[in-house]
């Protein structure tokens, strides 16, 4: 029996990605082995619902819980309306010229800035020039801004692939511009842009460099009372622990019973995200 080159090529190429697959999913246990044996230990209900203690030596991370969630939910609530509505329009609105492609290159340039710059643009716009202070709503800002670039990305992909027929359908049943992308294309597009919300949840859930001059505070008791109020939160807590603590053999394990609670904060939003994505196809089949 004969094998032919194309045979070969896509047995080559079969056994590759089988192999780069177990690889990843070898390193991902090994990972999530790493974080969860050494911090599993001290999850506990005390450790969640209750403050700090004894230089974080001791006691729960519920501030820090509040002030991850506070940060995230603000930051995207700002975030993504903007970064769809300027999806919308390059897609549906701008046309193909100079200006056009130069804001696309702005978006993929932002994509890939680290985010220490965004941290530094944050401390220098929100914190001082427009007089925030370190709060939430300057660490939200430069969540948001840091993100933004990546949900317009994801949102201009998400509406691009809705094919032009659908458009074009409803513009000759007799709707307008406007009404066919509220009725028609954001409908159809709305899982993939989920996707990308979920994504951008999970990194802004997981930064510490631009909140580490724009919100989050080394320690506190205290749960805050405004938009105005510098917070703890997760990311910053694990680094707090592992470098400026004076007891490490307490506080490591609380900074990966920390990263534990991180990982689940994550993985639960994504699971509500999955969720919402798979009864909104249910109905569409019905």
């Amino acid at each position: 029996m004969k094998i032919s080159k194309r045979d070969i090529k896509s047995f080559i190429g079969t056994n590759v990605l089988r192999f780069a697959t177990i690889f990843g999913l070898i390193f991902l246990a090994i990972f999530l082995y790493t974080i969860f044996s050494r911090g599993g230990s001290v999850i506990s209900l005390s450790f969640l619902t209750e403050v700090p203690k004894k230089g974080m030596t001791e006691g729960g991370i519920y501030p820090a819980i509040i002030g991850t969630l506070a940060l995230t939910l603000t930051s995207i609530l700002i975030a993504f309306p903007i970064g769809l509505f300027a999806a919308i329009y390059l897609v549906e609105y701008a046309g193909k010229n100079w200006f056009v492609r130069s804001i696309r290159v702005a978006i993929g340039t932002l994509s890939a800035v680290p985010s220490i710059i965004f941290g530094l643009f944050g401390l220098t716009v929100f914190v001082v020039f427009f007089d925030l202070g370190v709060s939430i709503l300057s660490g939200a800002l430069t969540l948001a801004v840091m993100v933004l670039p990546y949900i317009i990305k994801t949102s201009e992909e998400a509406l691009k692939a809705v094919p032009q027929s659908f458009r074009e359908a409803s513009i000759a049943l007799g709707a307008n511009k406007s009404r066919t992308i509220l009725k028609v294309v954001l409908p159809t597009a709305f899982q993939s842009i989920i996707t990308g919300i979920v994504v951008s949840i999970g990194r802004v859930a997981g930064e510490t460099a631009p909140i580490l001059f724009t919100a989050a505070t080394f320690y506190t008791r205290e749960l805050p009372s405004s938009f105005m109020d510098e917070v703890m939160a997760l990311p910053y807590h694990i680094y707090a622990l592992m470098t400026e603590g004076t007891n490490p053999v307490k506080q490591e394990p609380m900074a990966y019973g920390t990263a534990v609670v991180l990982l689940a904060l994550v993985l639960i939003v994504s699971l509500v995200a999955i969720i919402w994505r798979y009864n909104i196809r249910r109905k569409k089949k019905w």
